[in-house]
């Protein structure tokens, strides 16, 4: 298994499980399926509403002595609603309870969008918070106070652009050390990529084959199926294996953490073998030619000019 390794030497595993849509008995399932093959890495949010599913799982491996605690990574992430300085550790303790955890081994900020307290989805300008009454500055610095008090051992933030990181770090006193943002073939983010590890910031990619489970309100018109594009089967026949193998391999090839998100033990199983796929110089060429700079999660449904949100991703 490729590891990624934090400043400090931590280690994580490069595949985790994603759990963004997986709720009940069937992430819990899953969870448990996912140690079982080997996955040390779980990723989960407040927003998915499966923590506490995702800590009885945990609970239950951890008492069967399947694992130690040390020995698996969990991710959470901070939602909108609780940016402001007085949520921000509130809302880490409460994931942690429902996780049954005493820390995160990982706590992102989930998206640069602050809304109101009562707001768990915003409809419209009136449940935001401007970034001038909320600043992302404020929401980290109590990011930094969770992690000296040991409520997790490493910080981050999702769906950051360059323009943003760069923004943090002129007020930030410990940078931060994860980005997870959409990665894949059609949207390689070589800029961000560039930056990112020129800063000693680990990437980590979601929706690696495509979120294809996601809501119809969620998807665009006529999206492309990662799995049918030609040169990736083509490389999954050279290599004989599945093109999810493939897409998930080409994460661990750029050094880049990838959390694809499934319930199936066989899918479990086979996307962690991905790690034992050695793609060649001619297949990460031919990958690097389709970036189209192709988003499946636009980030158009938080646009609300008003409060000064627009163009999250500053595209």
């Amino acid at each position: 298994m490729k590891i990624l390794r934090y400043s400090n030497g931590d280690p994580m595993h490069a595949i985790g499980l994603g759990t963004w849509k997986a709720t009940g008995e069937t992430v819990k399932y899953a969870v448990k399926e996912a140690v079982k093959a080997g996955i040390r890495h779980i990723d989960t949010a407040a927003i998915y509403q499966n923590e506490s599913e995702i800590g009885g799982a945990l609970s239950e491996i951890f008492e069967e002595g399947l694992i130690k605690r040390e020995e698996i990574f969990i991710t959470s992430k901070l939602w909108n609603n609780v940016h402001c300085r007085e949520d921000v550790l509130p809302a880490l303790q409460e994931s942690l309870e429902k996780l049954q955890l005493d820390y995160l081994d990982l706590y992102l900020i989930h998206w640069p969008v602050a809304f109101k307290s009562d707001i768990l989805f915003a409809s419209g300008p009136a449940d935001y918070i401007s970034l001038e009454q909320c600043p992302i500055s404020e929401t980290w610095r109590q990011m930094e106070v969770a992690k000296d008090k040991g409520l997790t051992m490493h910080i981050g933030v999702s769906n950051f652009s360059v323009k943003k990181l760069k923004e943090l770090k002129m007020t930030a006193v410990s940078q931060p050390e994860m980005n997870q943002v959409e990665l894949h073939p059609l949207l390689q983010q070589n800029e961000l990529w560039e930056y990112c590890r020129s800063e000693g910031i680990l990437l980590t990619a979601y929706s690696p084959l495509g979120s294809g489970d996601r809501d119809s309100s969620m998807k665009g018109e006529a999206e492309p199926n990662l799995m049918d594009i030609t040169e990736i089967k083509n490389i999954a026949k050279k290599h004989n294996t599945t093109e999810a193998q493939v897409l998930i391999s080409w994460h661990l090839h750029r050094n880049t953490a990838v959390i694809p998100k499934s319930t199936s033990a066989a899918h479990i199983t086979a996307n962690f073998k991905a790690t034992d796929l050695a793609l060649d110089e001619d297949d990460l060429q031919l990958i690097a030619r389709l970036d189209k700079n192709y988003r499946f999660i636009t980030g158009k449904f938080f646009d609300a000019p008003e409060k000064g949100y627009e163009n999250v991703y500053d595209e």
